[in-house]
């Protein structure tokens, strides 16, 4: 498979994110968190929380950081890896390009964890 549109690039204003299901490999739907950063790059991490599997695009969103709105999480959006406790699981990461004006997020290959 190959990237995905996930939104366009006005659905989102810097410090937010929104949840999009994309089409996974067996055709079940995949839930991602596409979310702009404070310098307007769009990232996307799964939406799930690997701590309380809630939706994190629910959560806000803070430079380059989503915080979890049940526990208070937070995952850096470039890696996935958790900046605050109770998570200590990175959440996968998702490579986004950015096509004019159409946001694509690629869920069949996930961004190595630094």
């Amino acid at each position: 498979m190959t990237a995905q549109l996930a939104c366009m690039t006005d659905d989102l204003g810097p410090e937010e994110a929104m949840l999009v299901e994309l089409d996974g490999a067996d055709g079940a739907p995949v839930p991602v968190a596409v979310a702009r950063d404070a310098d307007g790059n769009f990232h996307a991490v799964s939406d799930i929380c690997s701590h309380g599997a809630v939706s994190l695009s629910e959560g806000e969103v803070e430079g380059c950081l989503v915080e979890c709105w049940l526990h208070g999480s937070q995952f850096d959006l470039r890696t996935g890896q958790p900046v605050q406790l109770p998570a200590v699981r990175p959440v996968p990461v998702y490579p986004v390009t950015v096509d004019g004006d159409k946001v694509l997020v690629d869920i069949d290959v996930t961004v190595p964890v630094s």
